[in-house]
């Protein structure tokens, strides 16, 4: 499982999300599959990382979503 996070090109936004398969994923993110990513396409990948499991991955997002999550990850980029 894959935890990442994309920027919009438009605004500058981030979307905290989690996936088997990353490549497949940003592609329907820029593709308008989105009901949320949709209205800020495009999308660029900024961050991603390998989790054990879902479990682990859910955990992971849930800590990236918040304040502290995103920028101890996007302060190392």
């Amino acid at each position: 499982m894959y935890v990442y996070i994309i920027q919009s090109v438009v605004n500058h936004s981030f979307y905290t999300g989690m996936t088997s398969d990353i490549e497949k994923r940003i592609l329907e993110h820029n593709s308008g599959k989105g009901s949320y990513t949709k209205k800020f396409m495009p999308w660029k990948l900024v961050y991603f990382e390998v989790c054990e499991n879902r479990i682990a991955a859910r955990k992971r997002e849930k800590y990236l979503k918040t304040t502290e999550g995103k920028i101890s990850v996007l302060k190392k980029g």
